[in-house]
């Protein structure tokens, strides 16, 4: 092999390791807002679902909810759920608002092993006033609720997987959050984990997710 030909075989082989080394980097970024939604699929589509910018919008449909049995022995699994498939421990975290109006109105987050097994947490619509709510379900569902952190802004929900349990957080800024609850859930086993909306009650209303951030360790 001439010199020159020796040349060009190096340079080719080191734009061939800078190129893997760049793909090996971009495959270890942390992920973005845009890669993560195109990987989610739903659970029940909405009504109609927008990507614009760095948010997604979502109108869902009427009388959809998530809840099982408690109370009266309604069942429900209608809700519009966006998720993807976590394995382990995570934390998973959206900036969350909507149009909310009729009784029960919701939209937050969404930790899910099956129909029976879940979590859902963020505002839901309760006799004219937005609350922070919070269900945990196995098999059957238990709820709580406390006054939302605003009438009107968006907040931020935050859900830690670890281990045994899941640990629910808002915030008003995106900084500084606040526990709400924590609960038990099946340790080991892979989860669904997304964002949710319902519209138990009404004809449906428009919801906004963005900042959409997932951590594993």
């Amino acid at each position: 092999m001439n010199r020159r030909r020796f040349i060009e075989g190096s340079l080719a082989l080191t734009a061939g390791v800078v190129l893997f080394d760049q793909a090996r980097k971009a495959e270890a970024a942390p992920t973005t807002q845009d890669s993560l939604l195109s990987r989610m699929t739903w659970l029940n589509e909405p009504a109609s679902a927008k990507i614009a910018g760095e948010q997604i919008v979502v109108r869902s449909r009427a009388k959809t909810d998530f809840w099982q049995k408690t109370f009266d022995g309604y069942i429900a699994d209608s809700g519009h759920f966006d998720h993807l498939s976590v394995p382990g421990d995570f934390t998973f975290t959206a900036c969350i608002n909507g149009k909310y109006a009729t009784q029960y109105d919701q939209a937050g987050l969404m930790v899910r092993l099956d129909s029976e097994n879940w979590m859902r947490c963020g505002t839901e619509f309760i006799d004219g006033k937005r609350f922070a709510s919070v269900v945990f379900t196995r098999n059957y569902s238990d709820g709580s609720t406390l006054p939302d952190l605003s009438d009107t802004e968006p907040v931020w929900w935050r859900v830690i997987r670890k281990r045994d349990s899941i640990e629910t957080l808002c915030s008003l800024n995106g900084v500084q959050f606040t526990s709400v609850r924590m609960g038990y859930f099946q340790p080991t086993r892979p989860v669904e984990v997304g964002i949710m909306c319902a519209a138990p009650s009404g004809p449906g209303f428009e919801a906004t997710f963005k900042d959409l951030k997932l951590q594993t360790t």
